[in-house]
């Protein structure tokens, strides 16, 4: 059985974070490890406290999952510090570790912010250039390209900077009003639109976790990089489409939805 490994931080109402990954990675086939970065006290509303653990408690972590169980993909999420970022991109350095997807979480779906300014510059020069694929959204995008996203060829043209300037490729998803879901995957072999129908579902918290994890876990199987997205977001369509309605706010999607009770 191939595995896979998330380091992210652990939503207390399962719908992100640690908790959306383990359930992605089961569910799409690999057997799935953790090493948390963060308690975070939070639910649909939003997120009411964040408590991070020690680096060297992660580097411990770490340490555990590699020498024992070896990763055959790395998904990364929330990692809110400077000191945290440097640990996981010593360690997945010093165990050559493959298959690395970083979903660069700086903003909660509630609106929540979640990533220290401090954190920011660590994260793109140590972690993204050891990325297979990294997958920001519209407003993470900005950020790291540095400028307005407000058509497709925006997109293209966030997508080339963020590539260039951080030697990653990059899945940018679309959304966010922007389009009907279509995501742009930018590598060395050039542009390629993944094309979705919005789903009119309001309860989203959680999908870029999900999203990230579908990919790591079909690359841990195997898969090449445009397959593996295929694959992922055939995934998170359908677990949009199961309509789950949970909580008060933006609630989880049903990553579940094909198992039969």
């Amino acid at each position: 059985m191939k595995t896979a490994l998330t380091i992210a931080g652990s939503d207390s109402s399962g719908g992100a974070g640690i908790q959306a990954d383990l359930k992605t990675m089961t569910v799409n086939g690999v057997f799935a490890m953790s090493a948390i970065t963060a308690l975070t006290a939070q639910n649909t509303t939003g997120v009411s406290a964040i408590m991070e653990v020690t680096p060297e408690f992660l580097e411990q972590q770490l340490d555990a999952v590699f020498t024992d169980i070896y990763p055959d993909a790395v998904k990364i999420g929330m990692v809110a510090n400077t000191a945290l970022i440097q640990v996981i991109a010593a360690k997945l350095q010093q165990y050559q570790a493959k298959n690395v997807v970083v979903d660069p979480v700086m903003v909660a779906t509630s609106g929540s912010r979640l990533m220290r300014d401090d954190a920011l510059e660590a994260l793109t020069g140590k972690l993204l250039p050891l990325a297979a694929v990294c997958t920001p959204n519209i407003p993470e995008a900005e950020i790291l390209a540095d400028m307005e996203i407000r058509t497709k060829e925006d997109m293209e043209t966030a997508a080339a900077k963020i590539r260039e300037k951080y030697d990653c490729n990059v899945l940018l998803k679309g959304g966010h009003d922007l389009n009907d879901a279509n995501d742009l995957l930018l590598t060395e072999k050039g542009a390629k639109w993944y094309h979705g129908k919005r789903i009119d579902n309001p309860n989203t918290h959680g999908t870029g976790c999900t999203l990230s994890s579908a990919i790591a876990s079909n690359l841990a199987k195997g898969c090449d990089l445009e397959t593996a997205v295929e694959r992922a977001k055939e995934y998170i369509s359908g677990a949009l489409a199961a309509m789950l309605d949970l909580g008060k706010g933006s609630g989880p999607m049903n990553h579940a939805f094909v198992i039969n009770s």
